[in-house]
């Protein structure tokens, strides 16, 4: 039986139409999908978490298949991150399985890009908002894609309980100025520059 129990999902796409200076030719959109799931080792140390890391990828693959479309296809897509809060009954150990099984359901849904994944996790009570950092997906170095995105859920995670969201945006910050490497100069295709 798999150890995954969603309790319930969420999806927040925000459009930013404005940030003064002269409107953007085409809002900028963030999008965050989570699932809040039952821990199912609250309460108890266990020592092996790879079998919970490779059932979480269907979890992942669902998350991230829905942010796509939310942004309109893979193509849409220039940034993302991920992130867990653990509820206080779990470790932040619980959270980490996500580092792989969210990291490698972007990749997969986005056809691969090189760039790490950038995350947060931590161990907090039901309401707790965590800052998510975002990047380009194709060159960790890109200045101009460098935000973050507000991640949680009201009532989750109870005590017993994980949050999981992917989080994925489709540009860089409106009104970027502050030089650096642009996407359009990406050339060594490392993940990096």
């Amino acid at each position: 039986m798999s150890p995954i129990a969603i309790r319930k999902r969420n999806l927040t796409v925000e459009t930013v139409f404005h940030e003064g200076g002269p409107p953007p030719a085409r809002p900028l959109r963030l999008a965050a999908a989570s699932a809040v799931i039952r821990n199912p080792y609250a309460g108890r140390y266990e020592p092996d978490l790879l079998p919970f890391m490779a059932e979480l990828r269907a979890l992942g693959t669902s998350l991230a298949e829905e942010l796509v479309a939310a942004l309109g296809g893979k193509d849409q897509v220039e940034a993302y991150s991920k992130a867990a809060i653990v509820g206080v009954n779990g470790e932040l150990e619980h959270g980490a399985v996500w580092h792989e099984a969210g990291g490698w359901a972007m990749r997969q849904a986005l056809g691969e890009p090189k760039a790490i994944v950038p995350a947060a996790k931590c161990v907090a009570n039901a309401g707790y908002r965590l800052m998510v950092p975002l990047h380009y997906i194709h060159a960790a170095y890109v200045r101009s894609h460098f935000n973050s995105f507000e991640v949680g859920i009201q009532d989750a995670p109870r005590p017993d309980e994980i949050l999981f969201a992917l989080v994925m945006a489709d540009g860089g910050r409106i009104h970027s100025r502050l030089g650096g490497l642009a996407k359009e100069q990406v050339s060594v295709h490392d993940g990096q520059r």
